[in-house]
């Protein structure tokens, strides 16, 4: 059972959010408050494996609150919930340890979609070892971004889809297939399938790569941690 601690100083929003929490199977609230002190007290007191954070407390930016959880030493996880779109503070909510980002307003169906994924992460990390392989990471950080790499197309596999978002990663900007397959050496047609597939989960962008003669070719982006 995973214990869910819900921070949000709206009282009708956080019934909704812990109702919801509790709708889970496997998932199970262990407490609400208010305020990010109330939540960094909580955590004191009670072992959590998960905070749902609300961004914008009353007392502390909630962005503080998954700091101080850190520095005191909690291996609790953070999903943030808020309503802030800035990417400078997904960016920061990313270098702050939060492992998830859940937009306000939404429905049930996108909390669930969010804490089932977590669940499928902690479930494939959850065992005190070492991991056999890289592939093996890389299915745990797939579930966490909702990426099911057992679930390929027919001729894709994980070792080659690995070796194309590493190359994607190392070019933060942007690339065309033919530099990313030449990076994670397959031929461009086949970077070009992955990258889709990227495209397709959510996990990279394309746009137009302007200043080439003819047609624009299209740069991928990755943005599975943003």
């Amino acid at each position: 059972m995973i214990s869910v601690l819900v921070v949000e100083d709206d009282p009708l929003v956080g019934e909704a959010h812990e109702a919801y929490v509790n709708r889970l199977d496997g998932f199970a609230v262990a407490g609400r408050v208010r305020t990010g002190q109330a939540a960094l007290r909580f955590v004191e007191r009670t072992a959590v494996d998960l905070v749902l954070l609300d961004l914008r407390l009353p007392d502390m930016d909630g962005l503080q609150v998954a700091r101080a959880l850190r520095t005191a030493g909690s291996n609790a996880d953070v999903i943030a919930v808020t309503s802030a779109r800035d990417l400078k503070v997904v960016r920061a909510a990313v270098s702050s340890g939060v492992v998830q980002y859940l937009l306000k307003p939404f429905t049930f169906a996108a909390m669930r979609e969010k804490l089932e994924h977590y669940a499928r992460f902690r479930a494939s990390l959850g065992d005190d070892r070492e991991v056999s392989s890289q592939a093996e990471i890389d299915r745990a950080f797939s579930a966490l971004r909702g990426v099911d790499r057992a679930a390929l197309p027919k001729g894709m596999s994980e070792e080659t889809l690995a070796a194309v978002v590493s190359a994607l990663r190392a070019n933060p900007d942007g690339a065309p297939a033919g530099a990313v397959g030449e990076a994670a050496g397959v031929s461009r047609v086949t970077a070009r399938r992955y990258l889709e597939y990227l495209v397709n989960n959510g996990m990279a962008d394309r746009r137009p790569l302007y200043g080439a003669v003819g047609r624009p070719e299209m740069a991928y982006r990755w943005i599975g941690e943003a």
